[in-house]
């Protein structure tokens, strides 16, 4: 078996648009669904995204299926320009789990960088932040017109920012159309499942 064998789903987007919450989120969703879940961790120089992710999901994956890749660059060079890191981060999980269904690989990286290799990734979600400003999607960068699917995260700041979530909704449909994009609200737990339905819809159920 080798990375061939299992999905793998890449998460990538802007510091601070709640990436390592919505794998934290969508771990036990997907377990609770009947799959085994790995977890890959892409930053420059540490493991520190790796070990609050294991720390978190403890109890439902095991540790060695959270793993930490530090690219030495801005980490869209190990997702997009050459992703044998991630890659040989993911035969290692195949090898170590036979048993392993998917993998959620992160990453961080703006409109430009965020895109995966699709060798890589077999759907590609690009997670954006209300409080990035509303106008992201009608900017259509590679992360909004080439992801599998937009995912609008922390709605729950739109007040706070005077972030329009109408605008949003209607420049990143006339973007993707209807159902290629979400909004979610970690903290309240806001549509998260749509977003484990949809991965299990186009990744483990294609």
């Amino acid at each position: 078996m080798d990375y061939r064998d299992v999905a793998k789903v890449g998460l990538g987007g802007p510091v601070g648009s709640g990436k390592t919450a919505l794998v934290k989120r969508l771990v036990p969703r997907l377990s609770e669904r009947g799959y085994d879940v790995g977890v890959i961790a892409n930053d420059i120089m540490t493991q520190a995204d790796a070990d609050r992710l294991r720390e978190s999901v403890a109890g439902t994956v095991p540790g060695d299926l959270v793993r930490g890749v530090e690219t030495g660059a801005c980490p869209h060079t190990g997702i997009r320009e050459d992703p044998s890191m991630n890659l040989s981060a993911v035969d290692e999980f195949v090898e170590e789990h036979p048993e392993l269904d998917i993998v959620l690989i992160e990453s961080g990286g703006d409109n430009l960088a965020a895109t995966f290799n699709p060798e890589l990734a077999d759907y590609f979600m690009f997670v954006i932040s209300v409080a990035e400003g509303d106008d992201i999607p009608a900017k259509r960068g590679p992360g909004v017109t080439q992801s599998d699917l937009v995912v609008i995260n922390k709605t729950d700041l739109a007040p706070y920012v005077d972030a329009d979530l109408d605008l949003m909704a209607r420049d990143t449909r006339e973007v993707r159309g209807d159902d290629e994009f979400v909004f979610t609200d970690c903290k309240a737990e806001e549509n998260l499942d749509v977003v484990a339905e949809r991965i299990e819809h186009n990744v483990l159920f294609a």
